[in-house]
């Protein structure tokens, strides 16, 4: 019994290592987004979610952003997330504020998820909208691609 309690530790500790490193790419102030863009001379991907309402931002989460190929990427941009749920108690009034202002300037149209590559002053490079029921992330990875150092 004991070791059957030892593997299902260390199968928690392992998801949990695995989904904290994933969330650890995510800047949420764009200043610190844009000064360290700058500062370390790369483009940034600017991600527009529906963290509680939108299905296809739920998936793409989990064909993409939890690919193990994304770690290809990661260190060639900085990683910003513009959340943008229904449920106001998720973010702070003063991230959603931010949020809805990059998603008046950057995605006016609304489409969620969006993906924006930028440079590291803000300009639009490329973009990519949606995500297809056939759930295949080879696009988003195409748009990385093209970026990448």
């Amino acid at each position: 019994m004991n070791i059957i309690n030892l593997v299902i530790f260390f199968l928690s500790f392992i998801a949990l290592s695995q989904e904290e490193a994933n969330s650890l790419i995510w800047e949420e102030d764009f200043e610190m987004t844009l000064h360290k863009a700058k500062s370390e001379k790369k483009p940034i991907i600017m991600y527009f979610n529906g963290s509680d309402w939108c299905a296809p931002c739920k998936k793409l989460k989990e064909d993409f952003f939890n690919n193990e190929k994304l770690n290809k990427y990661k260190s060639s941009f900085i990683f910003h997330m513009v959340d943008i749920p229904r449920n106001q108690d998720l973010l702070t009034e003063e991230q959603m504020k931010q949020n809805y202002s990059l998603l008046k300037t950057y995605n006016k149209n609304k489409s969620f998820p969006m993906m924006i590559v930028l440079s590291s002053d803000g300009k639009i490079f490329d973009k990519i909208s949606g995500y297809s029921a056939l759930r295949d992330p080879r696009f988003h990875f195409e748009l990385l691609e093209m970026f990448s150092k």
